[in-house]
């Protein structure tokens, strides 16, 4: 092997490989050390491929005074965090390789005037950590900071960087010998020597000065940017773990430990000497220190092998490697593929975890462990020498499977074998709660015996075949279900007698009866002393060996022994499945790595010159030379032309291909599942604002801003810009300009790259100067790279290490209150884990299929992932997953022949040969026809004729899916070689499609791209895959993953052959498939079908491949600012309409279910239009709600339009054309067969599918035993299982973001949201689309509705007859007093109601008011209207300065307010009525308490004279129901924030809930008895109680000599929707035509209430209110300042004046208009100010309307609605009995009932219906003349005017027959009484002589259709005679 290789090599690898192989020959007494350049090229445990410096860990694993016996001869891993203060004090000994007496030392002195204090340098810089935690520390690239130890100062650590190279990787080797740092004090650099560097640094040291002794720990910043103690450094290979034992076996517990954590702990049956090391994590992505973000350091000395990338830390196998036991020695590590000189690697004992009876037949002896262990000798029985060219001689490096019990010693050619844990854990059975336990059907008693292991794992291999390899997921579940059968057969025999177990004499009997039937694939080796002996004869056996005879693939090797019972391991031979193993162990990164050394140091020579030939045996090179030669200087013609036509290429660059003439024009579309997703994320958004958590203030902001951040690839970058620009979200929110878009929208797209910091430390700038800006922080493919800042900074690793991870996580991004993240990912697996940062409920899942109602009449339909696996069921001669035998068997040949090649090396050199081959065969050699596989032949043909076959030139995109950087390099070249020998360079484009650079494609393809697309601009060139639409090319895609690039819908075939058992996680695996992800259009669906036979369960699969899926965005929700050609047709917008089906969605669910409906078959058979129109229209009003609805331009025949790449906004969309061209299908994906075997889920469904793989390589299982994944789970679920059964393992970014260890919460940022859908399903377009809504939703949430009607009724033909002059303030009470009062209802609310009766009204003509009564809208006028500083608010506002008003700090506040009962007698109500107040503590000082301070007597009055500027007087009721989230309760803004009394008036049963979410506010609580009362009974009761609590402050303030009048007597009565108010003024006119305008402002409400209560006078006026505000309001209605008319909604009472005047507390409507007429017959002033105004807001919820009148006992659910008229019944008759109260079914039958009433009122307004005492509304055709029956009260003038009718409701003895008799009616007129009961109801007839006039019958009597408990109201009619 020696030094043979070529390469370039990089200085510092070399060196230190030069170092370590001298290092190792001096130290290496008898083991051949190990070539250097094997140590440079052939470790596995490289760090990630660096293009910059490829340093990678050699790595040497001589650990020999590790092993340390225990009496049984069992390897003791103890290792846990206690060791740390013992390592730090080990003796100085330690240090030196023998036990030699430490070296006494003199220090050289230090130079004159220099500081030699302890903890500073000689420069006087202090060094210590606790003075330099906080300070940022520039250190040069390649330095690490490490902490040494002085002895003088032991409580600190000094501060030193140090040059990585010289400090040891964390298992203890690979430092450089000699040192390099800098002093980070003064900053003096370049310390050669560690003792010149000690002295500086003012050590002191009394021994030798040397690094290991004195540099002791890594130093790490915390989260908190905290530097602080990390891991200690690895110096002491192996010393350091006889303390860790001694300090820990002294525990009960250490070497069969009988504690079980899960997965990523730290104890399994044994300690694992490690937390988690690179290997252990299968992916060294996280460098040398790998704890370094965990507490529990990484050990030295402890090995595993680089598991399959599902283990974690304490799963894996440690390994140690050790020489003989004198000396140590540097050597090779035995994960790796590569051959090694012999060493010795003994593999740890693995124990299963102890039981509470032990398994193994005797108990093990704890060693009593006392000072330093010395190395036991090995006894001969436990050793394994591995045979000389094992590797060479059988084409076989075996894998050893650990097992159950202790594996041997390996020695000699280690390098041959591998040891895999790949099935180890699923041994270790864990110890899981009850409640787990129950889930997965066990009990907890019911463990497998060793022996039942045994037989289960046998049984496994051979139910395996020969193609199969073994997989840890599959074998979990076979385990658990063996468990949960032993379960059941336990219950079975009800715990009787134990069933007898397999007894160790009869397991080897067993065992190979099982074998018996794997056709000699499994043997069983049974053998009495120790594993060492089954393991060396296989090998043995291997070794000799011939070709010819056959091998089995797995020989299972059990130990029987009488001492340590049953023990087994398997060793796998299998040619396939052995390397198979071998290579999933490294993770992709290192595969990756191990791929470029093999290419960089030749290794491939062999291969790549057995290629040089063809199949035939020719040379390829000459062969291609002579057929160049034959066609001489002439090309295969581009397009429309055969093969053999050639011209000259200058003819060729100049063809031009036709134009596409039916491309749309660029149109943006929205497909109605991005919508509906965009809304679920703003629905999201807004629980988080109204969680209570108080992390988001939507009222805050009042603008969006937002960047994207994705991974690093140029293209996708490119991508994501167009979708920016061509969505038109920049300019929609505001961002920028329509002119400047363009350019600019590269600032909000931003690449995870070293330039990030800076272009993110600007957004960050932003974010905290803007704080009214709400900003978006999109991480789009967020899985991608998701490893932690502190495994980054560790690892000489990959540029993208820890990138994301220092963005997203960063604290700036935490703590900012006006940033929301949302991550984006189609793979969210790796951020659903016990450590994610995302709370599940912020989770946004892509729309289901079946939640989108009819899914038939969609145009395109998703094709996922499921959706290719279930396409193999459809039964079609070409399925769409494909896997090509005949290259897989081709593979397994040449992999025989190059076993130390990477099998991805072998695919793609074979690869390469075969397209080149069928490019031959197809244009020149016919011959190679046989030799490439049809797989590949058909390809290549389609993709070079189909150019061919028209003059438009369009045709296919292949994908060849090539990893690694470097193989898909040489394949471009090779395929690029071929083709232009072969001519035909114009025929079709090859391009590297490598994230890191952008797309080149040669300039006569890029003007066939410009020509087809038409107007691009001269420099136009494809940026993304979607701009290559239609170009014949090949599309070599590299690099790691891919990362979420659309591809154009002319991608037809996906070469995905390289992809195999190196991906064994749902990530790795599905991604590579999510790149041929796709809409398909269903209205080519027919075609197919026909030809396919679905057999109606499957759905019709077969469309249109419209790639973009990723994209669909139009927008229907925004205005039509982009220049985009807007056509309406109602179905276009379906034609794109849902195309989504989730790919989570279960497989045995057929992906449309709704094709089965009969609906949708008309669709299919009839063509598409039929079912689009149809659903256009719901989708229409979808969009009318949300704003102007953008109607898309998609061609009516969708089958014609061809759309090109174009910069189509969301490409993929318009159906397209060129048919004979395009594939009627999804694109076309040949898997490898290990990928095949996962993803073609086989109807049997014996087989694993991806789905329960481990989720993603930085993941690990929790437990081996856990409840399957079944791939029907929807994708919550799926989250959910993944979030309880998987942890981020060490280098993953969340690792950090451990749960609180004492109460287990999980910590979430509460502003991050996930957002998770298939791949290219469209989240681009969903996530801008929410970006649009969300700015709409703040600017509505700035913006309120308020009602903007006209006043009705008004005449403005007359002037008021006094005339005020215009300019006071405050109206005049002299003159004042002297206008009329206007009756007439002004308020628009009431424009239904019944008209109050004036003598203009009956001169007017009573068709016009029928007219326009009748077509007057029910719905009412709203209009949106900015908030301003001065509005009130709902519970859903939040701002600083409204904190303390609306919030209680704490949840104990909710008791500091406390009830009081008080009590006041009213004479209305004939009762004491008693209510109760509840007054938070921050309130009392408003009311006024006895004595002893506990009962309530009043509430505090001011007096009328008090000025205070910074208070209102009167204290503010407002009475409020079914509104306590949305009522408008919050007054701190309209008050400006002063000291004011408001008293919410609320019902007994919603108090809970107004306490709840106003727990600052005072509340009045009504009496239970007024539970379903109407708004009558809370006016009632606020004015009793108010004149009640007005006579006790008299009485109060009497006594304090304050005269009773100087009370202050008015209270404010107030909706709670009152929003804003308004001062108007009237501007002079301009001109004579002109009308005088009016200018208004906003004021606030305490400017309102302080003005009016300034008014003159004021105790004289009765009620003082204010104008309702419309946009129609003229200078005419202001004409006058002061009307005296109707108010209502806001008014200022007098308590005083209206003492006899009562609300009437049975009312639910109009009870202000029956008010107001009382008070002003009672001849008392109402004044309403006109110069201010009242904006009302529209709420939805809540108010009177919430009475829904049901049957009292339901008949049947489904009964008809009851109509009005039948609110009323005979009395005693059989009628539906209703629950509602009566008085409220009264009034709404009044208001319905005029025509049977009244029919001689109807429309008849000169002769009204009298109403005595009340107003009613009784239907808006009737007019109601209100008259007052008390003595002195002013009324209407009624002489001359007949009635038609007479009302008299509930009257009093005021009322009495001889006022009746003034009044003259109509013939035929009719009465109607209303009385409480039936007696009141004949008395009150009797009394008012009512039978002289009238004449009743007996059928004319009703009652409310109430039961007699809810006390009906009675009713008779009669008519005037």
């Amino acid at each position: 092997m020696g030094n043979s290789y070529a390469g370039q090599l990089k200085s510092a690898r070399f060196e230190e490989a030069l170092h370590n192989s001298i290092e190792a020959s001096l130290r290496c007494s008898n083991v051949v050390p190990r070539p250097i350049f094997s140590q440079l090229y052939l470790d596995p445990e490289q760090h990630p491929f660096s293009s910059v410096d490829v340093k990678p860990k050699v790595e040497d694993l001589d650990k020999d005074l590790v092993h340390r016996y225990t009496q049984n001869g069992t390897l003791d891993f103890s290792n846990n965090l206690t060791v740390n203060e013992m390592e730090d004090d080990e003796d100085d000994e330690e240090m030196s390789d023998s036990n030699s007496p430490p070296i006494p030392y003199s220090q050289k002195p230090a130079p004159e005037g220099s500081c030699t204090t302890d903890g500073f340098c000689q420069a006087g810089k202090d060094l210590r950590l606790v003075s330099l935690c906080m300070e940022q520390i520039d250190i040069p690239a390649g330095f690490l900071l490490v902490g040494a130890k002085s002895p003088n100062l032991p409580e600190h650590i000094l501060v030193c960087a140090v040059d990585k190279r010289f400090l040891p990787d964390d298992h203890g080797k690979n430092a450089l010998l000699g040192f390099s740092g800098n002093c980070i004090g003064c900053g003096e650099r370049g310390f050669r020597y560690f003792t010149e560097f000690s002295n500086h640094i003012n050590l002191k040291l009394t021994t030798q000065p040397k690094k290991q002794k004195h540099l002791k720990y890594y130093l790490v910043r915390t989260s908190q940017g905290v530097l602080s103690k990390g891991p200690l450094i690895c110096w002491k290979e192996c010393r350091s773990r006889q303390s860790s034992a001694t300090c820990h076996s002294i525990k009960p517990n250490s070497s069969v430990s009988s504690t079980v954590t899960p997965e990523n702990g730290t104890t399994n049956g044994y300690k694992t000497g490690f937390t988690q090391t690179d290997a252990a994590n299968g992916n060294s992505s996280h460098g040398g220190k790998s704890s370094a973000s965990s507490s529990t350091p990484a050990r030295p000395g402890n090995y595993s092998l680089s598991p399959r990338p599902s283990y974690t830390s304490a799963d894996q196998a440690t390994m140690f490697t050790s020489g003989p036991p004198k000396k140590r020695h540097r050597g090779w590590y035995p994960g790796s593929p590569v051959p090694q000189p012999g060493l010795v690697t003994p593999v740890p004992t693995i124990r299963p975890l102890s039981r509470p009876e032990p398994l193994l037949s005797a108990p093990v002896p704890q060693t009593p462990l006392t000072g330093i262990l010395q190395p036991r000798p090995i006894p001969a029985g436990e050793t394994v020498i591995v045979p000389e060219n094992l590797l060479s001689n059988s084409g076989v490096r075996p894998v050893i499977l650990i097992g159950y019990g202790t594996l041997p010693y390996f020695y000699g050619n280690v390098g041959d074998i591998v040891v895999s844990p790949l099935l180890v854990n699923c041994y270790k059975i864990p110890q899981l709660e009850n409640k787990d336990l129950e889930q997965l059907g066990l009990t907890g008693s019911q463990l497998l015996s060793v022996e039942n292991m045994i037989l289960l794992t046998i049984q496994y291999l051979v139910r395996l075949g020969p193609d199969q390899i073994p997989l840890r997921e599959e074998f979990e579940q076979i385990m658990l279900k063996a468990m949960q059968e032993f379960t059941l057969r336990e219950r079975a025999l009800q715990m009787g007698a134990p069933c007898i177990p397999v007894s160790p004499g009869q397991l080897p009997w067993l065992a190979r009866l099982i074998a018996s039937v794997s056709q000699d694939l499994v043997h069983v080796i049974v053998t009495q002393n120790s594993l060492a002996e089954g393991i060396s004869e296989t090998l043995r056996i291997l070794s000799e060996m011939r070709h010819y005879q056959k091998l089995p693939d797995y020989v299972v090797a059990i130990c029987t022994s009488k001492i340590r019972g049953n023990e087994f391991c398997v060793v796998v031979l299998g040619q396939h499945q052995s390397r198979a193993l071998a290579e999933s162990m490294l993770t992709t990164s290192e595969f990756l790595k191990e791929i470029s050394y093999e290419l960089i140091t030749g290794k491939v020579s062999f291969l790549a010159s057995h290629f040089k030939t063809t199949s035939l045996g020719d040379d390829l090179d000459k062969l291609l030379e002579k057929m160049q030669q034959r066609r001489g200087d002439s090309v295969v013609t581009p397009f429309n032309g055969d093969l053999n036509e050639c011209v000259s290429p200058q003819e060729a660059a100049a063809m031009i291909p036709t134009q596409n003439l039916d491309l749309d024009n660029e149109t943006f579309q929205i497909y109605q599942p991005q919508l509906t997703v965009a809304r679920k994320l703003l629905s999201q958004v807004c629980a988080i604002a109204d969680s209570g958590s108080q992390s988001l203030d939507l009222g805050h902001f009042s603008k969006v801003d937002f960047i994207i951040i994705v991974p690093r690839s140029e293209v996708l970058v490119q991508q994501t810009l167009q979708r920016v620009r061509q969505s038109g979200v920049l300019v929609d929110l505001g961002l920028e300009e329509n002119g400047t878009a363009h350019q600019r929208a590269e600032k909000y797209v931003v690449r995870l790259d070293n330039e990030i910091q800076s272009k993110f430390e600007v957004f960050m700038r932003r974010v905290k100067q803007n704080p009214y800006t709400l900003f978006v922080l999109v991480h789009d493919n967020s899985h991608v790279e998701l490893t932690s800042v502190i495994s980054g900074s560790l690892s000489h690793g990959e540029p993208s290490h820890g990138l994301a991870d220092r963005v997203i996580n960063c604290r700036e991004v935490l703590d900012a209150f006006n940033l929301l993240v949302l991550q984006v990912s189609s793979f969210p697996y790796t951020l659903q884990t016990q450590q994610s940062r995302i709370s599940s409920s912020n989770e946004v899942h892509w729309i289901q299929l079946d939640t989108v109602e009819d899914v038939g009449c969609e145009e395109k339909l998703y094709f996922g992932l499921n959706e290719y696996s279930k396409s193999l069921q459809w039964g079609v001669t070409s399925p769409l997953l494909r896997c090509d035998e005949t290259f897989e068997k081709m593979v397994n040949t040449l992999l025989e022949r190059y076993p130390r090649l990477h099998s991805m090396v072998v695919r793609c050199y074979l690869l390469i040969q075969q397209y080149s081959e069928a490019l031959m065969a197809l244009t020149t050699m016919a011959s190679l026809r046989d030799h490439s596989t049809p797989e590949t032949l058909s390809i290549m043909d389609d993709l070079i004729s189909s150019p061919g076959k028209n003059k438009s030139g369009r045709g296919h995109m292949l994908i060849i899916r090539v990893p690694s950087v470097q193989l898909a390099m040489l394949a471009k070249e090779r395929l690029q070689e071929v083709r232009d020998k072969l001519g035909l360079q114009y025929r079709f484009e090859i391009i590297l499609g490598n994230p890191a650079s952008e797309l080149s494609v040669a300039t006569h393809f890029v003007a066939r791209l410009k020509t087809w697309r038409g107007n691009e601009p001269e420099e136009w060139i494809p940026r993304t895959y979607q701009d290559l639409e239609g170009l014949p090319c090949i599309v070599i895609l590299t690099g790691k993953d891919p990362l979420g690039e659309t591809f154009p819908r002319s991608l037809k075939y996906c070469d995905l052959r390289l992809i195999d058992s190196s991906y064994l996680t749902r990530t790795a695996l599905e991604q590579e498939v999510g790149l041929a992800c796709c809409y398909v259009s269903k209205e080519v669906i027919r075609g197919p079908t026909s030809a396919l036979d679905l057999s109606g369960k499957e759905p019709e699969r077969a469309p249109v491949i419209e790639n973009d899926s990723e994209e669909l965005l139009i927008d229907l929700e925004r205005p039509q600012s982009n220049s985009s050609a807007v056509t309406g047709t109602s179905g276009s917008i379906m034609e794109n309409g849902v195309s989504s089906s989730s790919t989570d969605k279960s497989q045995k669910q057929s992906l449309t279910p709704s094709f089965q409906s009969p609906a949708t078959s008309v669709g299919m058979d009839e063509g598409v239009s039929a079912s689009t129109t149809g659903a256009g229209d719901p989708l229409k009003q979808e969009c009318d709600s949300l704003g102007p609805p953008m109607a898309s331009s998609t061609t009516s025949k969708p089958s014609s339009s061809s759309s090109g790449p174009r910069s189509l906004a969301w490409p993929g969309q318009p159906p397209r054309g060129c048919r004979g061209l395009h594939t009627t299908l999804p694109p076309i994906v040949i898997l490898s067969k290990a990928a095949y075997s996962l993803l073609g889920s086989q109807k049997g469904g014996k087989l694993p599918s991806s789905s329960s793989l481990l989720p993603h390589a930085d993941v690990a299982w929790v437990s081996s035993l856990r409840p399957f994944l079944h791939k029907d789970m929807s994708s919550e679920e799926q989250s959910l299982y993944y979030r309880q059964w998987t942890s981020a393992r060490q280098h993953h970014a969340d690792f950090s973001n451990q749960p609180d260890p004492a109460s287990g919460a999980r910590t979430f940022h509460p502003r991050r949201l996930l957002l998770t859908g298939p791949p290219q399903v469209g989240k681009t377009g969903s996530y801008l689309q929410f970006l649009r809504i969300l700015f709409r939703m703040l600017i509505r949430l700035l913006e309120v509705d308020v009602y903007d009607e006209e006043e009705i009724n008004t005449d403005h033909s007359e002037s008021s007859e006094v005339s005020q002059s215009e300019g006071e303030p405050w109206p005049d009470i002299e003159s004042f007093s002297k206008m009329p009062f206007d009756v007439s209802v002004h308020d628009p609310k009431y424009s239904l109601m019944s008209l109050v009766y004036t003598e203009k009204l009956a001169g007017i003509k009573q068709e016009v008011i029928k007219e326009c009564k009748i077509e007057e809208p029910r719905k009412r006028e709203t209009v949106s209207m900015m908030l301003t500083k001065y509005a009130a608010y709902n519970t859903f506002h939040h701002c600083e300065q409204c904190h303390q008003y609306m919030d209680f700090t704490s949840a104990s506040q909710m008791s500091d307010s406390t009830l009081h009962a008080f009590t006041f007698s009213s004479s209305l109500l004939g009762e004491e009525v008693q209510l109760y107040f509840i007054i938070p503590k921050s309130k009392e000082s408003h009311f006024v308490f006895s004595k002893q301070g506990k009962h309530l007597e009043s509430m505090r009055l001011p007096l009328v004279s008090d000025k205070n500027l910074n208070a209102v007087k009167s204290p503010i009721f407002t009475p409020s129901s079914g509104r306590h989230e949305h009522g408008l309760l919050n007054l701190f803004h309209a008050m400006e924030g002063i000291s004011h009394l408001h008293l919410l008036v609320v019902k007994e049963y919603e108090m809970p809930l107004y306490r709840k979410y106003w727990p600052n506010h005072i509340m009045l609580v009504l009496p239970g008895m007024f539970n379903n009362a109407g708004v009558g009974a809370a006016r009632f009761l606020i004015k009793e109680l108010s004149y009640h609590n007005l006579e006790l402050e008299r009485n109060r303030l009497e006594e304090l000599g304050v005269k009773r009048q100087c009370v202050w007597p008015f209270i404010v009565v107030m909706d709670d929707s009152c929003v804003l108010w308004n001062i108007h003024s009237v501007q002079e006119q301009t001109s004579q035509s002109m009308e005088a305008g009016v200018s208004s402002k906003n004021v606030s409400l305490k400017s309102v209430l302080q003005h009016i209560e300034a008014t003159p006078k004021i105790i004289r006026y009765a009620i003082l209110g204010i104008q309702k505000w419309s946009s129609k309001l003229t200078s005419q209605s202001l004409k006058a300042p002061f009307s005296r008319c109707h108010v209502h909604d806001f008014i200022l009472l007098n308590i005083d004046l209206t003492q006899n005047v009562q609300y009437d507390f049975n009312r639910y409507f109009c009870e202000d208009v029956d008010f107001n007429l009382r008070t002003n017959s009672s001849g008392l002033l109402i004044c309403r100010f006109n110069n201010f105004s009242l904006m009302k807001k529209h709420v939805q919820v809540g108010g009177q309307r919430d009475f829904i009148i049901k049957p009292k006992i339901m008949v049947s659910e489904s009964l008809a609605p009851i109509l009005p008229l039948q609110y009323v019944c005979a009395p005693d008759s059989e009628h539906t009995l209703l629950a509602a109260p009566a008085q409220f079914l009264l009034e709404k039958f009044l208001q319905h009932a005029a025509y049977k009433l009244f029919p001689k009122a109807i429309h008849n307004f000169k002769s009204p219906v009298l109403a005595i005492d009340c107003y009613l509304n009784i239907g808006q055709e009737v007019a109601i003349c209100y008259i007052s029956s008390r003595p002195h009260s002013s009324n209407v003038n009624c002489e001359g005017v007949f009635f038609s009718g007479l009302l008299l409701y509930l009257c009093d003895s005021f009322v009495g027959a001889d006022l009746l008799k003034k009044f003259k009616f109509l013939k035929g007129a009719t009465l109607c009484v209303i009385c409480q009961d039936r007696s009141s109801l004949r008395q009150t007839i009797v009394r008012l002589e009512l039978e002289d006039e009238w004449q009743f019958r007996l059928r004319d009597e009703f009652q409310t259709a109430n039961s007699n408990d809810d006390k009906p109201l009675y009713f008779l009619t009669g008519r005037h005679v």
